[in-house]
């Protein structure tokens, strides 16, 4: 765990979050600051700072990440209508958090992909 990383923390339950699911691997947690009707976090339980370590530390953890958020995406009525899943990376592509984490959004049209 790292001891000064957000995630780590929820993991650790030492900060509260709102579990949708658990898996021996994975959390997915509500975001507390949603972008959408429906804004779920998914994360390794284990620490990696974003999905290409993680890809490439673990390809099969990698796999059970976005098993998890494809359950979170069912669970939470998105499939029929579709939903987003982002991997934000790096400073360049929005991560704040660095500890690999999946976004699923949905539940209603979320529009353009960039705003420009």
């Amino acid at each position: 765990m790292e001891t000064d990383c957000l995630f780590c923390r929820i993991v650790a339950g030492e900060i509260p979050a709102t579990v949708v699911r658990e898996t021996d691997t994975t959390l997915a947690f509500r975001d507390i600051d949603p972008k959408a009707p429906v804004h779920v976090l998914v994360i390794p339980k284990e620490h990696y700072a974003d999905v290409v370590t993680l890809t490439e530390a673990d390809p099969g953890l990698a796999g059970e990440v976005l098993g998890t958020a494809a359950v979170v995406a069912e669970t939470e009525g998105l499939v029929a209508d579709g939903f987003r899943l982002i991997f934000n990376t790096g400073p360049y592509g929005g991560q704040e958090v660095f500890h690999a984490h999946a976004h699923v959004l949905g539940g209603e049209p979320l529009g353009p992909m960039l705003a420009r």
